[in-house]
């Protein structure tokens, strides 16, 4: 269900601003981002929607400030979390600003226990003790993993590394989530699990971003953007452009 978050009692205000984003691998090669605009409010869900290819997983990066903190490349352009300039704030410091769980949980799982990976993160911010444990028993709670606690996570199936790496994400209680496709691989349970917790961390507050192709969770999202071939085709309000059924089937999204 949506959240109408005029009655939440927060202060609008906008979490991500991107302005003139462009970004290229090399200096010669093609523009994979190209002069994208946009804002998200905070306390939306917005759903990142378009074909393979087409620059969504390359642009979370850009969010999430390992570009171009981490990969080389060329970034033209400003990316705002928080009223941050991501250029200038390291990478470490940005994930208490935005989480991010990648398409591929094994890139960021390497703990030999669940309950180790969630408290990895918040443990090298040198959290007190007791808020460490606090934050861990939480998100396993949240997330319905208890069972998984003394497991390790290279023995979990893909959707239960998935739901460990966003624990982990969640265990540092960033303003921003930005989630590459964590439902690829979710059950029909494991999808209800997930937009649930959405739902929950939406009426905290929390700003989501989440690429997805399916329309059964486009439809919870407050606003759908579409990319082709790196630009922004469309960003509109998620009723309306999933009453757009010719605008869908053009684009090979239904």
């Amino acid at each position: 269900m949506k959240i109408d978050r005029r009655e939440t009692g927060f202060i609008l205000m906008d979490a991500v601003v991107v302005q003139n984003l462009s970004f290229q691998y090399r200096p010669s090669g093609p523009a994979i981002i190209k002069n994208i605009d946009f804002r998200i409010e905070q306390g939306e869900m917005t759903v990142l929607m378009g074909l393979s290819g087409c620059g969504k997983s390359t642009l979370c990066s850009c969010l999430s400030g390992i570009v171009p903190h981490y990969w080389g490349g060329v970034m033209e352009g400003n990316v705002f979390i928080n009223n941050k300039n991501t250029r200038d704030v390291k990478l470490s410091n940005m994930a208490f600003e935005l989480g991010m769980v990648f398409q591929d949980p094994d890139t960021q799982l390497f703990s030999p226990t669940v309950e180790d990976e969630i408290a990895f993160a918040p443990e090298n911010m040198c959290l007190p003790p007791q808020q460490i444990r606090q934050r861990v028993d939480e998100v396993i709670e949240l997330l319905g993993i208890g069972a998984l606690r003394e497991s390790n996570p290279y023995n979990l199936s893909g959707g239960e590394k998935h739901l460990v790496a966003l624990a982990a994400v969640l265990a540092l209680d960033p303003k921003v989530l930005v989630l590459d496709e964590v439902m690829s691989q979710l059950d029909s349970v494991g999808r209800k699990r997930v937009q649930d917790v959405l739902s929950t961390l939406r009426q905290q507050g929390k700003t989501i971003i989440i690429v997805e192709h399916d329309l059964e969770t486009a439809v919870l999202a407050d606003r759908i953007m579409v990319l082709e071939q790196g630009a922004i085709i469309r960003y509109d309000r998620s009723e309306t452009l999933l009453a757009d059924q010719a605008f869908l089937s053009a684009h090979h999204l239904i």
